[in-house]
């Protein structure tokens, strides 16, 4: 038997857009404004908007507390740029929503990880273990496969990472499945057995210690689930939004603010830019 337990799907808020940014769409037409989520991409997007600042590029950078809003802001004229999504996830987003959205550049590549603070193993997980994964599909079926690989569940042939909840097909060890917002996968921990986590997440909690200790953790070579620069398809090409880009791939600051968020532990993350 598998016990899936669904959260509710709060509606797109368009006044909470408004609310969070506080300046009037046109009232600084030369300001690049980018949406980033809290931890380590906001304080590397901070670095990198401190130093373009600093080289004459006026820059405004704003954070929100979901995975939804930001596409949505972006969409609306609100934000130029935003960096808090991979690959899937964009597609994924615009399969669902028809925004006209690209991907201009590429950012750092987060591993996540399947972590406990109850069990050392796989093998002590108990029968009928609460397990919390991303409710999102596309991080779901990252999670999915960590679990599969792990032994505690099957996947549907030719799934791999895109897999949901739907997919699975074997469950032996009866897990409860709990789908969890991923900014909120950090939080969740220490009320279920094991969960799909991001290093980052627990680095920016004072949590460095769990980061690093993941019972598995995904690849690192993957640059579809590398976090990507997103603007609109209308000024994918503006010379701003490559300067900045151009800044925040070839500061040492921003590195350094990379390494600090993961630890200095460069197992758990990667650079995928160098090698393009």
């Amino acid at each position: 038997m598998i016990r899936i337990i669904r959260p509710a799907r709060p509606a797109l808020r368009s006044a909470l857009v408004a609310a969070m940014l506080s300046v009037p769409m046109g009232a600084m037409a030369d300001e690049l404004v980018i949406g980033v989520t809290p931890g380590a991409l906001a304080d590397s997007i901070e670095v990198a908007a401190d130093e373009a600042r600093g080289a004459g590029l006026d820059v405004r950078v704003v954070e929100f507390s979901d995975w939804t809003t930001p596409n949505l802001a972006l969409d609306a004229g609100d934000l130029d740029l935003n960096y808090f999504q991979h690959k899937a996830f964009l597609d994924n987003a615009i399969a669902e929503t028809g925004y006209e959205l690209v991907s201009v550049g590429l950012g750092l590549l987060p591993n996540i990880g399947l972590y406990s603070t109850r069990y050392p193993s796989f093998d002590a997980l108990p029968e009928g273990a609460r397990v919390g994964v991303a409710s999102d599909p596309v991080n779901q079926g990252r999670g999915l496969l960590l679990l599969a690989q792990a032994g505690l569940i099957t996947l549907r042939d030719g799934v791999a990472s895109r897999g949901t909840l739907d997919d699975i097909v074997a469950n032996p060890r009866n897990i409860e499945l709990i789908e969890i917002e991923g900014p909120q996968l950090v939080r969740a921990l220490d009320d279920v057995d094991l969960a799909q986590g991001y290093p980052a997440h627990y680095v920016n909690a004072g949590k460095p210690e769990i980061a690093g200790s993941a019972l598995l953790y995904s690849g690192v070579a993957d640059s579809d689930f590398a976090i990507r620069f997103v603007s609109r398809k209308d000024n994918a090409d503006d010379a701003d939004i490559a300067r900045f880009i151009q800044i925040y791939q070839q500061s040492p600051a921003v590195r350094a603010e990379i390494s600090r968020a993961y630890a200095d532990n460069d197992a758990l993350y990667s650079l995928p830019w160098e090698n393009r």
